[in-house]
């Protein structure tokens, strides 16, 4: 029974040293202060999870936030010697399914972590200069340039990490009324029209999953109704969000409201100006 409660979190760390990736998209504003701190330390403020799997993270995080004009696109390469954390405030643990007995493809570091920033360096495509690959190794709290820098990063450059993420584990390890707590919380504290878009879409996800559909309906109607009036009206956001509601309603057996609402999908991905061709396929495929 033990073993189906939940999802599992690895406390046992592998004995060599091995690295994992995150992908996402920073702010102008905020790399350029990544990039002066080059050498010092990064804090981050909530949870943090990286993935085993560097194509993932690249294809489907950090390559994508360079469509829009205002991120650069990031590979956060992360550096981890068990042995270093098992002796030091280096917390973090496997994430993996149930009844998987090998380490898991995600690995979630706790609140409050402090990174080493390595190294900064671009990574070279031609489509794009706004892609960087930044290098980082978590310290403990032995590490003494931390005690005089760790206060001023906090106060410079704070990740927003994925809480979305959190719930998302949340509801993998069978918690979905926590999960739904976390994401009101984070509605509640939205400050921003984006975030408030991405809280309802979190919510709209968590409701589908557990068959709430009519809760699922409302969330996603907010998230595209405020996401209608702070993006261009081609955006792949919309395509996503009227992809989610057609697939709301074909689960309550709206057929027809399912089916419109997949064509308008179709139709913003046709219109967009960088198209998603798998995206694509996958809308062609729901209808």
């Amino acid at each position: 029974e033990q073993q189906q409660q939940q999802q599992q979190l690895s406390t046992k760390t592998p004995p060599a040293r091995f690295r994992v990736f995150r992908g996402q998209g920073l702010s102008l504003e905020n790399f350029e202060k990544m990039k002066k701190t080059e050498g010092g330390l990064l804090s981050v403020n909530n949870f943090l999870s990286a993935s085993r799997n560097s194509k993932t993270s690249f294809h489907n995080y950090a390559y994508p936030a360079t469509r829009h004009p205002d991120l650069v696109g990031i590979l956060f390469v992360i550096t981890i010697d068990p042995k270093i954390c098992a002796t030091s405030s280096i917390h973090f643990a496997d994430v993996k399914p149930v009844g998987q007995n090998e380490v898991g493809e995600e690995i979630l570091f706790s609140t409050h972590t402090i990174f080493r920033i390595d190294r900064i360096k671009r990574i070279h495509d031609e489509h794009t200069d706004r892609l960087w690959q930044v290098n980082l190794t978590p310290i403990g709290d032995g590490n003494h340039d931390m005690n005089t820098l760790t206060l001023r990063l906090r106060q410079e450059l704070t990740w927003k990490m994925g809480w979305s993420r959190v719930s998302e584990i949340l509801m993998r390890m069978g918690e979905p009324l926590k999960a739904e707590h976390l994401c009101k919380i984070e509605l509640d504290k939205a400050s921003s029209s984006q975030e408030r878009a991405d809280c309802n879409n979190q919510l709209g996800k968590l409701y589908a999953e557990t068959g709430k559909y009519s809760r699922a309906l409302s969330s996603y109607k907010q998230a595209l109704q405020i996401s209608m009036e702070i993006l261009p009206t081609n955006h792949f956001h919309l395509a996503d969000a009227y992809s989610a509601i057609g697939m709301i309603y074909f689960q309550m057996g709206e057929h027809s409201k399912a089916l419109s609402s997949l064509k308008r999908s179709i139709d913003i991905q046709n219109r967009a100006l960088i198209t998603d061709d798998i995206k694509l396929v996958d809308s062609y495929d729901n209808i």
